[in-house]
């Protein structure tokens, strides 16, 4: 073959996640929008706050030259001013500007800091269920992606499992707080214990192992503390994207964090750029760094997803499901009614449900439904919801 065979297999595999939803916008046109009850992508029905519209319009008054010329390779020193301004009020922190590398999204961001760290043959531990993508970004870095289990009844990080799956290899554990696609959020007391776990086995191994802190659902926890991860860990590199925050997944626009309290910040400042440049995501969006500039403190509605929430965990209860209650982000991890997550969802799509199975989130039994959707797709799904349930009586 005269083409790059692992970027053709890539593309040949696809992601389940915009399979499904590609077939759920192609059946909304065969047989209308209201008929077909899709929780396949999370992609926030929420509007942006109005300040993200008024950010854009005072804009795009500027000088075309202005708005729309390059930025710094790693943003414009403002929007990463203003970056590292929010986060040292939010948690005591003293970062600065430099520490601040603006990307293309949380993809641009975990991609860069992967090629940043890893070599050929070292490994990066996932905390399964997990994002798919994540296997794809480790694997183009040149590392293998070893899957550990959470723990199954709480969906913590195993940390003991942790431990014993670190080898000489591991350069790096990924964590997703709040998860993607649970909905779990670490406490601190788990993630000290990981921590710890990292110490000791970056002791015995000789050489540190990092802990890369994926944060895009930050932002929409119920009622509980979604922990600093740096303050922990001294090694942590945090990924970020607003993606759901300010509901921009459309625009890419999110940032690497080197935080000044990692040991190893200069080299790692310089590789994160070389990765960037290494890779081609230099000059995030510009004008959404100047959105950024204007609106990284404004708030999410929580409370929308909340409503949401509860719509569906209540309506899914009265029909008997079993799920797993999400302490944040905006997914549902529903118990498939048979083993085999993939034939379950067969019979879903039969009744016009569209969930994504578990077996593209690296485990077996289980559905994982976005209530990041309309409360008229959630309230028009439970008949269906019934019947499927129905189907297993």
């Amino acid at each position: 073959m005269s083409i790059n065979e692992a970027s053709y297999a890539f593309g040949a595999a696809k992601s389940s996640i915009r399979e499904i939803a590609a077939y759920g916008a192609a059946r909304k046109a065969e047989i209308g929008a209201g008929n077909v009850f899709d929780f396949s992508l999370g992609n926030p029905s929420i509007p942006a706050p109005a300040a993200v519209r008024a950010s854009i319009e005072r804009n795009a008054a500027l000088p075309p030259t202005v708005l729309h010329s390059y930025t710094p390779a790693a943003g414009l020193p403002e929007a990463r001013a203003a970056v590292s301004s929010s986060l040292n009020r939010r948690f005591n922190t003293s970062y600065e500007p430099g520490d601040v590398y603006l990307t293309c999204g949380a993809a641009a961001s975990i991609s860069i800091t992967l090629h940043a760290l890893v070599n050929p043959g070292d490994e990066v531990i996932v905390i399964a269920p997990y994002f798919p993508e994540y296997r794809v970004w480790i694997e183009t870095a040149g590392a293998t992606c070893v899957e550990v289990m959470a723990d199954p009844e709480t969906f913590q990080v195993d940390v003991a499992a942790v431990a014993a799956a670190t080898t000489a290899k591991t350069k790096a554990v990924m964590i997703d707080s709040p998860n993607n696609p649970v909905g779990a959020v670490y406490s601190a007391e788990n993630l000290s214990a990981l921590a710890d776990a990292l110490r000791e086995r970056s002791d015995a191994f000789g050489h540190e192992i990092y802990l890369i802190s994926d944060e895009p659902y930050r932002e929409i926890a119920y009622g509980c503390e979604v922990p600093w991860v740096p303050a922990i860990y001294e090694r942590t590199i945090v990924c970020y994207s607003y993606s759901k925050s300010l509901s921009l997944p459309g625009e890419r626009i999110g940032w690497v964090l080197v935080p000044n309290t990692n040991p190893d910040h200069d080299e790692l400042v310089f590789a994160i750029a070389g990765a960037g440049r290494k890779l081609g995501f230099v000059c995030a969006p510009a004008l959404f760094q100047r959105v950024l500039i204007d609106c990284v403190d404004e708030p999410t509605n929580i409370e929308a997803y909340a409503a949401n929430r509860e719509a569906l965990t209540s309506g899914l209860s009265r029909l008997g499901y079993h799920y797993i209650e999400p302490q944040g982000a905006f997914y549902l991890w529903v118990k498939s009614l048979e083993p085999d997550a993939e034939a379950f969802f067969q019979r879903a799509r039969d009744l016009e449900l569209l969930p994504v199975p578990s077996n593209s989130f690296g485990c077996e039994g289980w559905v994982r439904l976005g209530y990041c959707v309309s409360r008229e797709t959630i309230d028009g799904s439970m008949p269906a919801w019934e019947r499927l349930a129905a189907l297993y009586e």
